[in-house]
Parts: structure tokens; C-alpha cells; sequence
């Protein structure tokens, strides 16, 4: 009982901690930087160095897209290592088994993966949709 109770506080004080929680991440062109709350939902964006003066509509939306996938990717994250001790099985008490999560099921395969690197599929998805606008290559 003593075990599932400290599971049950466990669980109020990470669910307590995450509704403060936010992230914040940049394109990786440094236009564009969001932030998201615990729920990936966001709370803000911001235009930065004036860069979207120069930018086509195509551009700037792939870099505000970026931005927000890469801020939720990370707020993902953290709600995983926030609760991934609660996943394990008990070791006083074999009966008690952790919870199953599918994490990929509830965020996506994003939030498995390791780093959000140059050669991510996201980051290649945007850059390819640059790439192809229309629009980008008239003012090119």
C-alpha cells in the first residue's frame, strides 16, 4: 500500500510540475522562435531580427512549423522522463507492474527519437517543402 501511495504522490507532484512547464525552440534559419505549454499548445511566437521581412510565405511558414514541432518534440520529451519511473515494474512488490505507455502512440515516433539534428526527417520535411514552393523560386 505504502509503495502505491508514493506512486499516486509521484504522479500528483509530476502532473503539479508540468502544468508550469514550457518549452521554447528556434528555426534552425533563427527567424522564427515559439513556445509551447505542457500540452503543446503555444503560448508564444516570436519573429526574430526582422528576418521575415525578406522571407517568402512559404519560408517563413516551414521556419514557424519548425520552431513549433521542435518545441513540442521537446515538451514531449519531458513529459517521457517526467514519467517513465512510473512505467517500471515495482521492485517491493512484483504484483505491482508499471504502467504501459505507448509513447510513439501518444506523441508521435518523434518524441523516441534522440536528437533533433540536420539530418532529422522533420527538419528535411520543411526544408524540402521550401525548396519546392513555387513561390520561392520567383524571388529567387
Amino acid at each position: 500500500m505504502a509503495e502505491l501511495e508514493a506512486t499516486q504522490e509521484g504522479v500528483a507532484r509530476a502532473e503539479a510540475e508540468l502544468r508550469d512547464a514550457s518549452f521554447t525552440a528556434r528555426s534552425r534559419d533563427r527567424a522564427v522562435e515559439v513556445t509551447v505549454n505542457h500540452q503543446g499548445e503555444l503560448t508564444a511566437l516570436r519573429f526574430l531580427d526582422g528576418k521575415y521581412r525578406t522571407m517568402s510565405a512559404g519560408e517563413l511558414a516551414a521556419s514557424v512549423l519548425e520552431s513549433a514541432e521542435r518545441a513540442r518534440t521537446q515538451m514531449s520529451r519531458h513529459v517521457v522522463e517526467m514519467f517513465e519511473p512510473f512505467t517500471r515494474s515495482s521492485t517491493a512488490v512484483p504484483e505491482l507492474s508499471g504502467v504501459d505507455i505507448n509513447w510513439a502512440d501518444v506523441f508521435g515516433p518523434a518524441v523516441l527519437k534522440t536528437h533533433d539534428g540536420p539530418g532529422s526527417k522533420s527538419g528535411s520535411r520543411l526544408r524540402d517543402e521550401i525548396d519546392e514552393d513555387p513561390e520561392d523560386n520567383q524571388h529567387e
